[in-house]
């Protein structure tokens, strides 16, 4: 008899357990992670665009917020080229920028779909002489108002490290670097450097990521944050620093954490 209530006690402990491990990682962890208070218009979208077959493309990891004249202005001013549509006659450029090393600051990008919708701009930062190595940056409208009645734009940015083939389908493409989040930053900075952000604030994007693979199989990995930035209106430059939005103090913390994490992978 004893025996057995050491067995049924032991029972309850293990069950206590499990159902207090299951609320804290699938319900109460990820909520505390899980923070849109900057902008409620986005908590219930998609974090991650698809190519046109459907396969899983890259990451949404920055925002912006202004119409569609204020973004034109800010990444002119931060030093990023609108890219060229995909054409016969931009195609046969961008294979002559990669074979003969010659600059193409406006190459075109490949076309990426969020909830079914081609990018409705796309901007690029050459690195170097060819469109083979390049910064860029696809952006779609995802609310026509948010907080502040102006529109919101959803991003991927992503660096082109050289010219392959797909992993997944043998296609001709571009094969990006593995740390997305060097890319987000890099865009706010300059965005920033150039005096066209009012304030800046992160909502969360796919979570923290070790093993990601994009549309062409390439890895990538992230803290899974979105990086927002609310542009200056009228192409007024800001004089001093932009407004900081604090993010949950969980979430500060498992950046830190995070941070840590990827400093060793990138070694």
């Amino acid at each position: 008899m004893k025996l057995f209530q050491v067995e049924k006690r032991g029972f309850f402990v293990f069950a206590a357990a499990a159902i207090i491990y299951v609320l804290l990682a699938y319900v109460v962890l990820p909520a505390l992670w899980t923070h849109h208070e900057h902008e409620p218009g986005l908590a219930s979208l998609p974090m991650v665009t698809h190519t046109g077959n459907g396969i899983p493309g890259d990451a949404l990891n920055v925002g912006l917020v202004g119409s569609e004249a204020d973004v034109l202005r800010a990444m002119e001013a931060a030093g990023w080229f609108p890219a060229d549509p995909v054409t016969f006659r931009t195609s046969v450029e961008i294979i002559g920028s990669v074979v003969l090393d010659r600059p193409y600051r406006d190459a075109p990008v490949s076309a990426l779909y969020y909830e079914g919708k081609k990018e409705q701009l796309a901007f690029e930062k050459p690195d170097g002489k060819s469109a083979d190595r390049r910064h860029h940056v696809r952006l779609w409208q995802v609310l026509d108002k948010g907080s502040d009645g102006r529109p919101v734009w959803l991003g991927a940015a992503t660096y082109d490290r050289g010219v392959g083939l797909s992993r997944y389908t043998g296609q001709v493409t571009h094969h990006i670097g593995p740390d997305i989040d060097a890319e987000r930053d890099l865009l706010m900075r300059d965005l920033t450097s150039a005096g066209m952000v009012d304030a800046l604030f992160q909502i969360s994007g796919v979570g923290p990521t070790l093993f990601g693979r994009n549309g062409g199989g390439d890895p990538y990995y992230t803290d899974g944050e979105i990086d927002v930035a609310s542009l200056v209106a009228g192409g007024v430059k800001r004089v001093g620093p932009p407004a900081m939005l604090p993010a949950p103090p969980l979430v500060a913390l498992k950046d830190q954490i995070w941070h840590g994490v990827s400093d060793t992978i990138s070694q």
